[in-house]
């Protein structure tokens, strides 16, 4: 059974945040040896993937995460 806490952990995740907000997130939690991003990169990650975002501004951490570490680490060059 998961506690509160977990609860409370997944809600954030999967809510919807704007760019600026995922940005913060995302660079404060990524672990040591991941890329960083920008708003710059966020915007093209964007571009490249029109299908991951159903409402143009809206990302969340368990939708774009995983994939925008996976981007970045094939994209070095962004």
């Amino acid at each position: 059974m998961r506690n509160k806490k977990d609860k409370e952990q997944q809600e954030l995740n999967e809510t919807p945040v704007t760019l600026a907000v995922f940005l913060e997130f995302y660079n404060q939690n990524i672990p040591a040896g991941f890329p960083h991003s920008t708003v710059a990169t966020l915007k093209k990650f964007q571009e490249a993937h029109p299908m991951l975002f159903k409402q143009k501004n809206a990302w969340s951490v368990t939708r774009h995460r995983k994939k925008l570490i996976d981007w970045l680490s094939s994209n070095s060059d962004v």
